[in-house]
């Protein structure tokens, strides 16, 4: 059941699930600062580089209960995502970075002989989680020990993509589609 300023989840409220309203709809980018750098940073070789700062993509963000869908469109590449808020999920980027959710087996090894001993070792090697935080949408990529994350803010009917890689900032802004 909806609500004008949340959702009520079971017996809980919650206003993070109606934040996302605000970013629902289709966006066309209109300025990009620091993209190269960014690119750079992450690992993007120069051919793929140059063609993406060619592209003028368009996001389309649409909610179906609790999913989101995060759709990417240009005339190179279109990438989409769809997830729940808080919950990790698999993606491949726009680059070709997989940050699928793996799990490694646990490790065996000898202490003394014939006594052995397990390592657990079942963990996330690499991740994509999206959550709401003071009205950004931030996405964190994890992948082979590197890591980046892609806020999305709403700001004079805007949509600002600010991407950071360690010291690497990168914005990109985006105006609603009239369409």
């Amino acid at each position: 059941v909806f609500f004008s300023s949340g959702v009520l989840v079971g017996r809980w409220w919650n206003p993070t699930a109606k934040m996302v309203d605000g970013f629902i709809g289709k966006w066309e980018l209109e300025h990009t600062d620091n993209f190269d750098n960014y690119l750079v940073k992450l690992g993007v070789g120069m051919a793929l580089r140059n063609l993406a700062k060619l592209a003028s993509p368009t996001t389309t963000i649409s909610k179906d209960g609790d999913f989101i869908t995060l759709a990417t469109d240009s005339k190179m590449k279109s990438t989409k995502i769809r997830f729940k808020l808080g919950e990790e999920f698999d993606e491949t980027t726009a680059d070709n970075r997989n940050t699928k959710v793996r799990e490694q087996l646990p490790l065996c090894f000898t202490i003394l002989p014939g006594t052995p001993e397990f390592l657990d070792t079942n963990v996330s090697l690499s991740q994509t989680t999206m959550r709401m935080d003071k009205g950004k949408m931030i996405q964190t990529q994890r992948w082979d020990g590197k890591e980046t994350t892609l806020d999305r803010e709403l700001k004079d009917e805007k949509l600002i993509l600010t991407c950071t890689m360690g010291d690497v900032v990168c914005t990109r802004i985006y105006r609603r589609s009239k369409c």
